[in-house]
């Protein structure tokens, strides 16, 4: 997602599921309603991957960013007109600071929540990610492992 590259190509393991549901064929009650169920399941999952593609592309558009850097520019050039001689420099530059450290603030703002994926401070982090992660892991130990099918970058691999 930092990279912006999440959803250039086929999900790898969305493109192994499908494959494993071709070659299955529940016939008794129970196990069509453990594969209906598992249809629910993966139909979840997919929905979700593409709401993280989606969120890790920007969503505000070049126009309305222009729009936005314009209605600023011209905020700033406004609170110019409010300039009086009769009070003191210390007085204007409050007024003014105040209203550019407010519309800067609320771009900045705005630009977080466009990416939302990047390195630093305020950056979204996968610790939702980390803690299944170590879920799954703790859960493997209990029924015997599982051969995990990528490698530690999370790419997916053929001999897993």
């Amino acid at each position: 997602m930092t990279s912006g590259t999440l959803g250039d190509g086929p999900n790898p393991w969305g493109v192994a599921l499908f494959r494993s549901l071709r070659a299955t064929d529940p016939r008794s009650p129970v196990a069509q309603a453990a594969f209906s169920k598992y249809l629910d399941e993966r139909s979840d999952r997919e929905d979700a991957r593409a709401d993280r593609v989606h969120g890790a592309q920007g969503v505000i558009p070049t126009p309305v960013w222009i729009v936005l850097f314009l209605s600023a520019a011209i905020l700033f050039v406004f609170m110019l007109f409010f300039a009086d001689s009769g009070e003191s420099a210390i007085v204007q530059g409050t007024m003014m600071g105040g209203v550019a450290i407010l519309v800067t603030s609320l771009l900045l703002l705005l630009w977080f929540l466009d990416n939302p994926y990047h390195a630093g401070v305020g950056a979204l982090k996968p610790v939702g990610m980390e803690a299944t992660v170590k879920l799954l892991e703790n859960e493997a130990h209990v029924v015997g492992g599982v051969r995990v099918p990528c490698d530690a970058s999370g790419s997916f691999t053929r001999s897993g």
